[in-house]
């Protein structure tokens, strides 16, 4: 996995001061994504143990809240199995932080068994995330007024009561 940036006091991708990691990899290709760079899976830098490393170290401090991962795609099946490392050593050693993550698919499709983005670390990936904000960037849906997200179609999913509640549970603040 590659990554183009990760933004160590980041307040715009989810609540509190956050940790962004912008993956590498995007085959969704969005009209007017502020990114385009990040949708070549070569883009930026080789996601190693020592990225995962510092990563850990930017998350530590207390006025952390947690971290965000978006791209690029953070589901693109060849990105999927680094980010599941990467959030279970963050639940096991900084348990206290939350995870949040942007995606351009759907859960009911694309994250799905059958889907495109499905793959055998899917559900485990998606089971260690907070909130999932889904859905592709709509240009013509865009709205500057949205609170953590660009359109309208996209959704901020509460992922822990999404489960519990087996129906999609939107994430209140």
């Amino acid at each position: 996995m590659h990554y183009g940036s990760i933004k160590t006091h980041d307040i715009a991708n989810g609540p509190g001061v956050r940790v962004s990691l912008f993956v590498s990899g995007c085959r969704n290709a969005c009209k007017g994504c502020f990114q385009e760079e990040t949708w070549d899976f070569n883009y930026g830098s080789e996601y190693t143990q020592e990225t995962e490393n510092q990563i850990l170290s930017a998350l530590s401090p207390s006025y952390i809240q947690g971290i965000t991962l978006l791209g690029g795609e953070p589901f693109e099946t060849e990105n999927q199995t680094s980010l599941l490392q990467l959030v279970k050593r963050i639940r096991q050693e900084l348990p206290s932080k939350n995870i949040w993550c942007y995606t351009g698919c759907t859960l009911e499709n694309e994250l799905s068994i059958g889907g495109r983005c499905y793959c055998d670390v899917t559900e485990e990936l998606l089971s260690m995330i907070d909130v999932l904000v889904d859905g592709r960037f709509i240009l013509e849906l865009a709205d500057i007024t949205l609170k953590f997200r660009g359109s309208s179609n996209q959704r901020l999913i509460d992922m822990k009561e999404t489960k519990k509640k087996g129906t999609v549970v939107l994430w209140k603040e």
